[in-house]
């Protein structure tokens, strides 16, 4: 496979690069793998979309009918790895864009599509995804929120949990159970639910970081049209699969590019560490260290243009996604709790101190990173997924 970029495929990316240079918007904190939630942030993310949406920059691979460019895969793959290179902001409908418009052009009727996919790109209109619940996180296929039918409307009734950005969003992606009697899987049905309608309520769920990015959601006799289902009725599993394998699919080579950024970033802190003494390791153990990961950050790439490759032959992400979950999850941990250890007893210092290092940033994101190994798919899951899907292992009992 040749990795570099034909001679039309350089120019776009000189022409992104340049586009990025004079208009990535300047002073965001680096937060990681989180999602912008204050208000100021919402702002300037809401105005970094919608400049986006304006140069033509968003939905690259998307039919032109539908608000998209009608270019190709490759497009879209180069501009987003040249936002993760200078390290631009990710679009504040980040959910809209990655999981919900993709499925909605791959299911959705022809009305659907052009109800909601401009919408999504201009950032009208945000979305969330009401998957996960108390009892069915890693499960998914045994939730128990339920919708029966009533002439032209579903009424929804239950409760879904770890839902981003739950409180900011117009639309939400919802799986319910609309046959009880089906196997669990057969019996599902996804539902487009806007997000103000009578009886639903969002309450917010703190984090280690203090921040409430998710929220649990409460849905009591809730009035859905008919029309808002996505996909066959019981199908929705198959739709749901979409979602999920979109969402770890369209951004893995801007996952690695922001990935090579935190390497950067932690190689500076060890050759600092190496220099002041800032801490007890050997330098010989810290530069050890920095080589496993810069290994492990190498090993992410080739395995993203492997499976991005066969996107562009025409393929569907699959569950080799599962791998690359737990790599980036768990190397996200790691590279974050070694920063740490590099700055010694500064490392008790955050985000407001005045001897804090890099303003904390690296202890924030140890906090967050928790998180990692459980959105998304915990990594038992994934490797339970992996060791059947890919393997094909037996399942043990």
């Amino acid at each position: 496979m040749d990795l570099s970029d034909t001679r039309e495929e350089a120019a776009f990316r000189m022409k992104a690069r340049q586009w990025l240079a004079e208009n990535a918007p300047k002073g965001i904190a680096d937060r990681g793998f989180a999602l912008a939630i204050d208000a100021e942030s919402v702002r300037v993310l809401t105005d970094w979309q919608r400049r986006l949406h304006e140069a033509g920059l968003l939905g690259l691979a998307w039919p032109v009918e539908y608000g998209g460019q009608g270019l190709t895969l490759i497009e879209s793959a180069i501009f987003n790895e040249e936002m993760a290179r200078v390290r631009a902001p990710a679009p504040l409908n980040e959910l809209g864009l990655s999981m919900g418009a993709p499925t909605i052009l791959e299911h959705g009727t022809e009305a659907q599509k052009k109800r909601y996919v401009r919408k999504i790109l201009s950032c009208e209109e945000i979305w969330c995804q009401g998957f996960s619940e108390p009892g069915s996180g890693s499960d998914l296929a045994a939730l128990a929120t339920r919708a029966t039918i009533d002439g032209d409307e579903f009424i929804v009734n239950g409760q879904k949990v770890w839902t981003s950005l739950g409180h900011l969003a117009d639309w939400c992606m919802l799986l319910v159970r609309t046959d009880a009697d089906a196997p669990k899987h057969r019996g599902i049905s996804y539902l487009l639910v806007d997000m103000h309608s009578p009886g639903i309520t969002v309450q917010p769920l703190r984090q280690l970081t203090g921040e409430a990015e998710f929220n649990q959601m409460f849905f009591d006799e809730v009035r859905v049209p008919r029309a808002n289902l996505l996909g066959p009725l019981n199908g929705g599993w198959g739709v749901a699969l979409t979602t999920l394998m979109n969402e770890r699919a369209t951004l893995s080579l801007a996952t690695v590019m922001r990935f090579h950024n935190v390497f950067e970033d932690l190689a500076e802190l060890g050759r600092s560490a190496i220099r002041e003494r800032t801490c007890t390791l050997d330098a010989r153990v810290i530069r050890q260290t920095l080589a496993q990961f810069y290994v492990e950050v190498e090993s992410m790439k080739y395995l993203a243009y492997r499976n991005f490759s066969r996107l562009t032959r025409g393929g569907t992400p699959g569950p080799e996604g599962s791998i690359s979950k737990v790599l980036w999850s768990e190397l996200n941990q790691r590279m974050n709790d070694f920063a740490l250890v590099l700055q010694g007893p500064r490392a008790a210092l955050t985000e407001g101190s005045p001897h804090a290092v890099a303003d904390g940033r690296w202890q924030y994101a140890m906090l967050r990173s928790r998180g990692n190994t459980i959105e998304e798919g915990t990594s038992e899951v994934q490797r339970s997924i992996i060791a059947e899907r890919l393997l094909r292992l037996p399942k043990g009992y």
